[in-house]
């Protein structure tokens, strides 16, 4: 169900709210977050909300979508309220506000804020210079960017680490989860002899292999180089290096010194899939901080080459 509410207040609007919960005899809320979506006015957020209900299944939540157009005259705010099969396991609020009310995205959002439920803030496309610091930052306990959504994504890691705040975390990151997990089981397997080097071959322009060869120096502490080509990671020992690659069928392809190859198939870990694992947890993400500073390590050293 989708209620349009043009021209309306917030408290017409959590009002219409309780009506169309009730309407679809929805007694119990039962939902175990608050995540708030932010967009620039003119910003598809239709993907978004898709990725929010997708997740949903994993993690019923309020699902409040802010965009703020100043340069309108007037000074209003449209609603759109969504619930049931337009909503999945969440109910959906979108609020666009015009005029001079978009230079208080905070007081509007604030009463559609669920109770005694951790809330966590998103930006699907750009995001702000200083994330913890920005009005719509300061609420969440989390706050989730995405680095490939970047206008400037070969500095991008940089600004991320000159402003990083416990809570902060990238999807870019989670990304790459797949492929770390495969990395650290590649490091456990026999011979147990330390690595002395590491290589990560990826795109240019490639937040989530910056983050991955990061990820490798800091909690390798060995020589790590990062650079430019087709997907690649080398781990080098004494006794040979381990790689892995991907083949053209899309699936990681892992080859030791006196082993065959493995192959694992690799699943495509679109935008749902990222948001929910980020919403699985609320605590600070240590991992992604270490990432981020190896990456920039590793760029202030010259990288990629």
């Amino acid at each position: 169900m989708i209620v349009t509410l043009p021209d309306t207040t917030t408290n017409e609007v959590a009002k219409k709210i309780v009506m169309v919960r009730e309407a679809g005899g929805a007694i119990s809320l039962g939902r175990v977050l608050t995540l708030v979506v932010v967009a620039e006015h003119g910003e598809p957020t239709e993907a978004a909300i898709e990725a929010a209900i997708g997740a949903s299944s994993e993690h019923p939540s309020r699902v409040i979508v802010i965009s703020c157009d100043p340069r309108d005259e007037q000074s209003r705010l449209d609603a759109e309220i969504r619930v049931g099969g337009d909503a999945g396991a969440s109910e959906v609020v979108l609020l666009t506000l015009h005029g001079e009310l978009a230079n208080h995205p905070r007081s509007v959002v604030t009463p559609f804020l669920l109770p005694d439920t951790p809330i966590v803030t998103w930006w699907p496309g750009a995001a702000p210079e200083d994330p913890a610091k920005d009005t719509m930052g300061k609420i969440g306990r989390r706050r989730i960017l995405d680095a490939t959504k970047s206008a400037n994504p070969e500095t991008v890691l940089e600004r991320r680490l000159a402003t990083y705040a416990p809570g902060d975390t990238d999807l870019a990151w989670t990304q790459i989860t797949g492929w770390r997990a495969l990395l650290a089981s590649a490091v456990e397997r026999p011979p147990h002899t330390p690595i002395t080097a590491a290589e990560v071959t990826g795109p240019a322009t490639s937040p989530s292999v910056d983050l991955l060869a990061g990820w490798l120096l800091s909690t390798l502490g060995v020589p790590t180089q990062r650079n430019i080509g087709s997907f690649e990671v080398r781990l080098h020992r004494d006794e040979g290096t381990t790689v892995m690659s991907i083949d053209q069928n899309g699936n990681a392809v892992l080859s030791a010194p006196g082993k065959p190859d493995g192959r694992v198939a690799m699943m495509h870990r679109d935008l749902p899939i990222c948001l929910a694992e980020e919403l699985r947890r609320l605590d600070t993400d240590d991992m992604y901080e270490l990432a981020l500073r190896g990456a920039v390590e590793l760029q202030a050293q010259g990288a990629p080459v």
